[in-house]
């Protein structure tokens, strides 16, 4: 208890010292109705996203035969069969990123509005915080199975210039199945990003600050490091770690943890790593040292190569030190 106190003393209302966010457990009040069940709908296609996107084995057989066998037709033809309805997964993914993007939108709204602190707002507001933080559940395993399979790029990449050679022949493509090159450029854009959810969700949280000039940036990056606190004591603390009913809520709360962190930097001018920031950064490194090394190194090189401050001068010695690949 004393650890949450000191962990949010920056941010101290009267019931901060019992604040425990339930990731698993907590239902929306009939005030967050609405909100819970427009994001409701997008966190359950974000199952079958994933579920789709694991299974995603790509057309490389296919691909090199045509490759190598430029004259056979019918190689030609069975590549193109195999390639178009992968690049229709493909932009099934995109269009979704853009869906997440709203519903990110509309839990920041809530959960910033001025009249209440950060904490309160999450503390009262629980269902969607949870939602919040399956967001960033989703992403970081959205990306991380995204980095591990380049059989996406390489099957868009062959689908543009197949495109392009039958544009430049006459020769006409299924209409239902053919991405038009305004899409096809945004696509591309999107899956050359190591980590293409977390950019969407950084560029969204940015463009939620600017385009909301009327809500100080403080509610939002207030918002962003409670969490990252809230999540770094429940883990530390064998009181708060008790109470999760299952292992995959440490996972789930490691996630949430660097995911927010990850925002807070993008969208704080000076960063998550800066002394004077809200997040008290080593402490979150560390509890993610102490975890089995095989399931977090993922999450440590999120924070070595998808943040935007790490590399800066005002970043101590001691935080790169800590995030040196061993």
């Amino acid at each position: 208890m004393g650890n949450l106190i000191k962990v949010l003393s920056r941010d101290i209302d009267n019931n901060g010292g019992n604040f425990f966010l339930d990731f698993e457990n907590a239902q929306p009040s009939p005030a967050e109705r609405q909100v819970w069940e427009e994001v409701n709908e997008v966190l359950t296609e974000s199952l079958v996203v994933l579920t789709e996107l694991q299974a995603y084995s790509g057309a490389g057989e296919e691909i090199r035969q045509a490759i190598q066998r430029p004259g056979e037709e019918r190689v030609q033809e069975q590549a193109w069969a195999a390639v178009v309805p992968l690049v229709g997964k493909l932009k099934k993914f995109y269009q979704f990123s853009l869906k997440l993007e709203c519903s990110l939108r509309s839990l920041l709204v809530a959960l910033t509005r001025s009249g209440s602190s950060p904490t309160q707002h999450l503390e009262q507001e629980q269902a969607l915080a949870r939602q919040f933080a399956q967001i960033l559940h989703f992403t970081l395993r959205f990306d991380e199975l995204k980095m591990t399979n380049p059989a996406i790029q390489n099957d868009f990449s062959y689908y543009r210039r197949t495109i392009s050679r039958m544009r430049i022949n006459n020769l006409s493509a299924d209409e239902g199945n053919e991405v038009n090159n305004e899409l096809a450029n945004r696509m591309s854009l999107f899956y050359a990003n190591a980590t293409p959810m977390l950019k969407t969700l950084s560029d969204g949280t940015t463009k939620f600050v600017s385009d909301n000039p009327e809500v100080p940036i403080e509610n939002t990056t207030d918002c962003l490091s409670t969490m990252a606190c809230v999540c770094k004591v429940m883990l530390e603390t064998p009181e708060y770690r008790s109470r999760f009913a299952s292992d995959e809520t440490i996972l789930f709360c490691l996630r949430v943890m660097v995911g927010v962190i990850i925002l807070y930097d993008y969208v704080h001018p000076a960063g998550a790593f800066v002394k004077t920031s809200g997040i008290d950064m080593k402490g979150c490194i560390r509890v993610l040292k102490e975890q089995p090394p095989s399931s977090v190194e993922g999450l440590l090189n999120a924070l070595r190569y998808t943040t935007k401050h790490l590399n800066d001068d005002t970043t101590s010695k001691q935080i790169r030190n800590m995030l040196q690949v061993n």
